[in-house]
């Protein structure tokens, strides 16, 4: 629909050919004014009543309390709570994609795509097989158009994977989420988001800028100051708009050579070096309390690498919206870790997290307050807000036993994820030494040097020796197992784990106990010898990665134009891969590629949507039900080959030819089917085509059955 756009901006066009005035785009007719002046920056074609989008991302902020007695995340910052409730929606049954880490389910619901479509499925970093069956690490946060980001951490590594980190399934570079607003004229800030700004001083400034330009010597020169200028900060802006077109905007063109429908003759801005002069002119940007963003070094711009506080990046959001930016999206750091001191982390209740709540809380209760007094409100502007994995406490029985957090704080003995050395106990209670590498996490991917089959010998025993592994546990006293659930690669692909790129395949998935953090040091030394096998450091205690409900179920809330007033609604399915797709559908702005989520249209006014979507609304909304649960990770179809793939990789060779075969017939199923839904209710949601009911109702059929084969209730 990027032509709304177009004719709204060829009708200015001809008014001041005419030499006619343009005091407003809505004067004009067209688009909307988006800054608070009332003077035409831009011919954004939003909605009809939506004049901009906020889209707010944190980091382990939780609806669910953690401790029986004390109130959640959510609940201590009514300030929030009480706007998405009382003028939105709030989903709490969301989920992540998995593994369920800050990079993949920010990405997912920026995109609308699971991993194996947008290229980042494992965590916030990764690995990948060399020609010679080695692992390198790499970063999975990296600006979109890259070539996959090896660590620049010692020892150095040759790059052997050129391929892009955001790998779409063609092998090419995922679509970029801005693309859809820029071509309608729009604007996009980004201030944390992951990966549609900078997120190192390497290969990002590289890829961009070029490795000779002033600000790759910057970044050799000074890296410290070069963190602050540069990362972390970005808007993508439209054709022609004021902001990178001033003769002050040290803009660049804005590439991305593998768009659908190609991207030319675009440019951003990157980093707050040349962001700030552009929104903020009379000086550095501040937050919410009205100190200066900057660095712990004093440097304004960007702070603190990627820890931004409620009123950093609120208060740096505010600013891009009242400088006429009209869609923004900004990330806020969980409240559990001791940002104040650097170092550390709390258990629910303790006197820092609680101090850290409150000042979350008024953050928003000034950010609403000023975007208000900007005329920026729920009447004229979608505000979406979620958040990313839902972190598992691991640690003791807080003191007192009654502590609530807020009237008595709470403290913790024990406190700390446990952690667990992989290749020690392999080798202390299987005898199995066999070389490979992790990722750690509490759902590490696991590499088997040699990259051996899937019915290899040497996988096949380190699978079944995995499956039997147990520890100790510190906290309790009591002997835990390990795993908790595995996936081959057929599970994985059933789960949207695996891209286009062969040599990011892990071996196979181990989903840990969720209390365990697992990683591998290489050695193969007795567990008795110096450092024990399973260790509780206090550094760490709030784990994720993993697919315990616990982890994945998050929330969702949605409030402006076309959202209904539902308040809280725990009945309704959603995954992260459902954000991209709702937000669009609700602003009338089709993307140039079909989601893997779906518009949660359940949500939406009577007004809200297509007509096709409105005439068929019950059978679509079976449609999309039935869709979810064969298509969504942690729907039922997600949930129960889950449970086939452990027994398949627990068994013998004999159970998993018979299981695996089972599941690559259900994936190939699935795949087929999924593709047959998504298009229709694609087409009905963003191009205003009537569905098929008999063929709708078909597939619906198909889905159920498919399910019933699977042995999973639906």
């Amino acid at each position: 629909m990027a032509s709304k756009s177009a004719s709204g901006g060829a009708l200015v066009a001809a008014m001041l050919a005419a030499g006619l005035p343009i005091l407003s785009a809505q004067a004009a007719g067209v688009g909307q004014s988006n800054s608070v002046s009332g003077t035409l920056t831009s011919t954004c074609g939003l909605g009809d009543d939506t004049r901009q989008v906020v889209y707010i991302q944190f980091d382990n902020v939780h609806f669910r309390r953690d401790d029986p007695n004390v109130p959640s995340d959510l609940e201590q910052m009514p300030n929030l709570l009480n706007f998405l409730k009382n003028r939105g929606t709030l989903l709490t049954n969301h989920h992540t994609p998995l593994i369920s880490h800050t990079s993949v389910d920010i990405l997912t619901a920026l995109s609308g795509l699971y991993g194996d479509r947008m290229g980042v499925p494992i965590g916030n970093s990764m690995r990948y097989f060399n020609p010679d069956g080695t692992t390198n690490g790499a970063a999975s946060f990296a600006y979109w158009s890259d070539p996959l980001a090896a660590f620049s951490v010692p020892p150095p590594q040759t790059i052997t994977d050129t391929k892009p980190q955001m790998i779409g399934k063609d092998g090419k570079i995922a679509p970029a989420p801005w693309v859809a607003f820029t071509r309608a004229g729009c604007d996009v800030g980004a201030f944390s988001v992951a990966n549609i700004e900078f997120e190192n001083i390497g290969i990002d400034i590289n890829t961009v800028f070029g490795p000779n330009s002033p600000e790759a010597q910057e970044a050799k020169s000074n890296p410290t100051l070069a963190q602050t200028d540069f990362m972390g900060i970005a808007v993508h802006c439209a054709q022609n708009s004021p902001l990178c077109g001033s003769k002050t905007a040290t803009a660049k063109d804005d590439l991305l050579p593998d768009e659908p429908g190609g991207y030319v003759g675009f440019k951003a801005l990157f980093g707050n070096k040349y962001v700030q002069p552009q929104i903020s002119p009379s000086g550095p940007v501040k937050d919410l309390d009205g100190n200066v963003i900057k660095d712990s070094s004093g440097n304004p711009g960007f702070p603190n690498l990627f820890n931004p506080s409620a009123s950093q990046s609120l208060g740096y959001l505010a600013t891009m919206l009242e400088a006429g930016i009209p869609v923004v999206y900004g990330y806020i750091s969980d409240a559990h870790d001791n940002h104040a001191a650097g170092t550390g982390t709390f258990g629910p209740g303790e006197a820092g997290y609680e101090t850290q709540l409150q000042q979350y809380d008024a953050a928003f209760g000034k950010f609403f307050d000023r975007l208000a007094a900007s005329n920026i409100t729920s009447r004229n502007t979608l505000f979406v807000v979620t958040s990313d994995e839902n972190d598992h406490f691991v640690g003791g029985d807080p003191s007192p036993a009654n502590c609530d957090g807020v009237n008595v704080a709470c403290t913790y003995s024990k406190i700390g994820e446990i952690n667990a050395d992989l290749s020690r106990l392999l080798a202390a209670q299987k005898g199995n030494t066999s070389k490979f590498t992790v990722h750690s996490d509490s759902a590490p991917t696991v590499y088997i040097n040699g990259n051996p089959s899937q019915t290899d010998p040497v996988t096949r025993k380190f699978e079944r020796d995995v499956a039997g592994l147990t520890a100790i546990n510190p906290i309790t006293g009591n002997t835990d197992k390990l795993m908790a659930a595995l996936a081959g690669v057929t599970e994985m692909k059933l789960l949207h784990m695996v891209t286009a790129d062969p040599a990011r395949t892990p071996t196979f998935t181990l989903f840990g106990d969720e209390d365990y953090f697992i990683f591998s040091s290489g050695s193969t030394a007795d567990c008795s010898a110096g450092t024990p096998c399973v260790t509780e450091p206090p550094g760490f205690a709030w784990n994720h990665g993993d697919f315990q409900e616990d982890i994945t179920k998050t929330w969702l809330g949605l409030v402006g134009p076309g959202v209904r007033r539902l308040g809280v609604k725990s009945d309704l399915f959603s995954d992260h891969a459902d954000v991209r797709p709702t937000m669009m559908a609700l602003i009338g702005i089709e993307d140039d590629y079909d989601h893997d989520g779906r518009a949660l249209l359940e949500v939406f006014d009577e007004d809200a949507g297509s007509r096709s979507v409105r005439v068929h609304r019950e059978t679509l909304l079976r449609l999309a039900a039935a869709y979810k649960a064969i298509n969504a990770p942690r729907g039922s179809l997600g949930k129960e080959t889950l449970i086939t793939s452990t027994a398949a990789l627990s068994g013998d060779d004999a159970t998993y030819t018979a299981l695996d075969a089972q599941l690559a017939d259900i994936l190939s199923r699935r795949d087929l089917l999924a593709a047959k839904m998504i298009d229709m209710i694609e087409d009905a949601t963003f191009d205003r085509r009537a569905i098929d009911e008999q063929q709708a109702k078909a597939l619906i059929a198909r889905a159920n059955a498919l399910l019933a084969d699977a042995g999973a209730p639906y």
